[in-house]
């Protein structure tokens, strides 16, 4: 047996043998099949890209038939017990779990950016106070484009290193000082002497205190959370990554694209939906009721379900567990019960079973932000934090692949054939 496939094309009788690799075949390979020779030949047709591999990457394993992520081949799981968040960012970006020396001098790297120019300050005050926080983000992260000219430089591997630290020191404090523009509070500057978590919970939350310090559990929490935000392999808002670095913009501007394509409800706002949905529901009691409109297709069940996953999330079991670890803290949410409710009634009902319908990462991470006193209009921003490791890391396997192609997808074109404008058409 030969690792190739045979296509036999019935229009014209002719056969031929295509290479299998990876268990792929290369779409360029379809071309040869043609009617005529002048013909472009064929293509794959693959809307929202289903079944797609639009590059090779090392980074993130995702097998979701079987519940299993993976960052650099280690198990989500082991990495939310036993790692953090910046040590996972050096995971992301060199391949290897940094040892105790290299921990500390890359943490000691990353808060070295954490400081914005102060005319960044002054332009994020130019936004109205309601302005939507993810918004303000995103226009402030492409901004910082203009102030590091050096990013421009992304044939040097020095270069895009100095950008990406930047940018995991910077976005915390992008963030909260959204979050304070829109509360009219004072911007908070960066503690160096806290971790990459407690300094952007202290940013957020300072007051008059000469010094915040976040509770550590919740701290953890927090840093859990962007562990298991980090990447996830080739998604909205990753594809959107990669297709604008592959004109070789620079990494701020990019990132902004990413965030752009999370900012959609669709990707990045799924826990906001299901709080929503929770607070519909009310209480306990209206839980079977509400599942009865589900399965009727009145209404969608939020936070269930993944395009990818179709087992249990591995990351919703440890979000359901820090929930509890948080609620100790904060107080216990009443919409906690509901949701509990929900997720017991639905993984025992036939009809979501078997449409593979089981609790995703935004089924609890929302609660949770609530609980830590994030507003919900925060809750993209939360995700766009973790997930710059994941863009950069993607950026940066993508600059160094010798596969490297600017993006330009074909389309089935099924408009009209050439037609001619008329002499008399504006009379």
């Amino acid at each position: 047996m030969s690792d190739t496939l045979s296509i036999r094309d019935n229009r014209t009788g002719k056969e031929y043998e295509v290479d299998i690799v990876d268990g792929n075949i290369s779409a360029s390979h379809l071309r040869q099949i043609k009617v005529n020779e002048g013909d472009f030949g064929m293509m794959s047709y693959d809307p929202g890209y289903l079944n797609t591999a639009s590059c090779t990457s090392r980074i993130t394993d995702l097998h979701g038939s079987q519940g299993i992520l993976r960052y650099r081949g280690y198990p989500i799981e082991q990495l939310a017990e036993k790692s953090t968040f910046l040590d996972v960012v050096y995971l992301l970006f060199n391949g290897e779990l940094p040892n105790a020396s290299e921990s500390a001098s890359w943490e000691e790297r990353i808060t070295h950016h954490t400081m914005l120019h102060e005319k960044t300050k002054r332009l994020m005050g130019g936004f109205n106070y309601d302005a939507h926080p993810m918004g303000v983000f995103i226009s402030t992260v492409a901004a910082l484009s203009t102030f590091y000219p050096d990013a421009k430089e992304v044939e040097s591997k020095e270069a895009r290193m100095l950008q990406a630290c930047r940018l995991i020191g910077k976005t915390p404090t992008i963030a909260s000082y959204a979050y304070r523009n829109s509360r009219g509070l004072p911007y908070i500057y960066p503690d160096n002497e806290l971790s990459y978590t407690g300094n952007f919970l202290n940013m957020m939350y300072r007051m008059v205190e000469p010094r915040y310090q976040a509770d550590p559990v919740l701290e953890r929490a927090l840093d859990v959370l962007f562990i298991l935000h980090a990447d996830h392999e080739q998604n909205c808002s990753t594809s959107a990554m990669r297709n604008i670095a592959s004109s070789k913009a620079d990494p701020f501007v990019s990132v902004a694209g990413a965030a752009a394509a999370l900012y959609g409800p669709s990707h990045g706002g799924a826990n906001e939906a299901v709080l929503n949905m929770l607070r519909e529901i009310g209480t306990k009691d209206n839980v079977a009721d509400y599942v009865k409109r589900c399965k009727s297709g009145e209404i969608r069940l939020m936070g269930f379900g993944h395009r990818v996953y179709k087992n249990y999330d591995p990351r919703a079991r440890i979000v359901k567990q820090i929930a509890d670890e948080v609620f100790e803290v904060t107080g216990r949410n009443p919409l906690i019960d509901v949701a509990m409710e929900l997720e017991r009634i639905a993984l025992e009902d036939d009809y979501f079973v078997k449409r593979n319908l089981y609790p995703n990462v935004d089924f609890y991470s929302g609660l949770i932000y609530e609980a830590m006193g994030f507003p919900m209009e925060a809750f993209t921003v939360l995700f766009a934090i973790p997930r710059t490791a994941g863009w950069l890391a993607q950026w940066m396997e993508l600059m160094e692949d010798p596969e490297f192609r600017i993006t330009r997808p074909r389309q089935n074109y099924q408009g009209f054939g050439e037609r001619h404008v008329p002499d008399d058409y504006r009379s």
